[in-house]
């Protein structure tokens, strides 16, 4: 656990990852903590991994580690579910189910307005490939 750690306060979304889903599940950490599982997917999500902006819209959609807040569930999953998440997909059309318009509308925009405080791998090769597509490439 300890290389995990030291990899993740680095930047390694893998490692961030490992540590959030060992927090939320208990696995290989002395207690289960939310708060932690929370910190550490909050942190492969600001860098534009779908996969830990899906985790951190599961903790706000049921309010653990975080205050339950469908709004900021559904910006974390729909910015998953536009890089291609099938699970997020999923998972947004289950959020819409039980908001308003305005609700989506306002989420939306936090997504449209959203931006990685750092640029991973993950968000650089999708950037390549738009670009490449774009020019017939």
């Amino acid at each position: 656990m300890e290389w995990f750690r030291k990899a993740a306060e680095q930047g390694n979304v893998e490692a961030q990852l490992q540590l959030a889903s060992c927090y939320g599940t208990g696995e290989g950490v002395a207690n289960k903590d939310h708060s932690e599982a929370v910190k550490w997917y909050r942190k492969a999500a600001e860098q534009g991994n779908a996969e830990g902006q899906c985790g951190l819209g599961s903790y706000y959609k049921i309010g653990l580690g975080v205050p339950k807040d469908d709004v900021l569930a559904y910006m974390w999953v729909n910015l998953a579910a536009v890089s291609g998440n099938e699970h997020a997909r999923r998972f947004r059309e289950e959020l819409e189910k039980r908001m308003t318009g305005e609700q989506i509308a306002e989420a939306q925009r936090l997504a449209r307005n959203w931006k990685p405080s750092v640029l991973s791998s993950e968000v650089i090769d999708g950037l390549i490939d738009d670009f490449l597509k774009r020019k017939g490439w």
